[in-house]
């Protein structure tokens, strides 16, 4: 059927579109105009082009906000996505057990990321957490989780995919109940294993599914900051220091509103970029 009038259908889309102008673009122009001044929010404020974006280059702090990013979102997606999908595949099935381990995996992601970060300090902390006695009771050298440069960063990854592969779960579960079962029953009466029916059947019919998981947990580990400043506060020596707690430290703690401005403006781009690579990847292999 057609629009009943050409502009038809730019009109349902413009409550969107407002929204999407006055909550993202207007905020994002706003960042990239006070990028170009120097501002401490009480004196006035001082133009000084691309000093900013200078500054967070040369003192390293754009490069370790995009290497702790990276790594830390390289972490939760694969790690959300392997789980979720694992999970999946094992509670695809009826019955009160399944049922009830569903409920319990997607539960975390329900939680709060406040109350996640509390619990973990507690179970990670180096001298009377329960890992790290369950540690010393196997006789194996202690670690600070926290505290250790080197494993920090992938200590707050872990934490972020326990607490969102149930969300990849239930998308990969929705995506599995979609596959029409007369397929895996017609490979089987040919002979086909478990093994070949997942890579020549689900695996296919699964991907725009781990597409979109793929493309949401990459923007939900791009937009941590809770698990950060309760956990580590970008400790220790700037090692779990994320780009949105960047952007924090550099305007609540430093007044230095030009330079988050700066950090926000790359990290929009970043955020944009990544997401579209993502997404022309997967259409690539056919997803869309």
């Amino acid at each position: 059927m057609k629009p009943a009038h050409r502009a038809e259908p730019y009109w349902m889309l413009a409550p969107t579109l407002a929204l999407l102008g006055l909550f993202f673009l207007y905020p994002l122009f706003v960042a990239t105009k006070q990028s170009l001044y120097s501002w401490d929010l009480l004196t006035p404020a001082k133009y000084v082009g691309f000093a900013n974006y200078q500054v967070l280059w040369e003192r390293g702090e754009l490069w370790r906000a995009f290497r702790n990013t990276l790594v830390y979102s390289s972490v939760v997606v694969a790690g959300s996505m392997t789980f979720g999908l694992a999970f999946a595949l094992a509670l695809d099935r009826p019955g009160k057990v399944a049922g009830f381990v569903r409920s319990a995996v997607f539960s975390a992601y329900v939680v709060s990321w406040v109350a996640v970060a509390l619990l973990f300090m507690w179970l990670l902390d180096s001298e009377m957490g329960l890992l790290s006695r369950l540690v010393a009771f196997l006789g194996l050298p202690k670690k600070n989780w926290l505290g250790d440069p080197d494993i920090a960063i992938y200590t707050l990854a872990v934490v972020s995919v326990w607490k969102i592969t149930g969300y990849a779960m239930i998308v990969f579960l929705a995506g599995l109940q979609d596959i029409p079962p007369v397929l895996h029953e017609a490979a089987s009466l040919d002979g086909a294993g478990a093994l070949v029916r997942f890579s020549r059947i689900t695996w296919p019919l699964l991907r725009p599914s781990a597409s979109f998981v793929g493309t949401t947990s990459l923007i939900i580990s791009f937009q941590a900051f809770d698990v950060v400043r309760i956990m580590t506060q970008g400790g220790p020596v700037h090692a779990t220091e994320l780009f949105v707690y960047a952007i924090y430290e550099q305007i609540f703690m430093n007044l230095r509103v030009g330079r988050a401005s700066a950090l926000v403006v790359v990290f929009s781009a970043l955020i944009l970029g990544l997401t579209a690579l993502q997404l022309r990847v997967w259409r690539g292999r056919g997803t869309a």
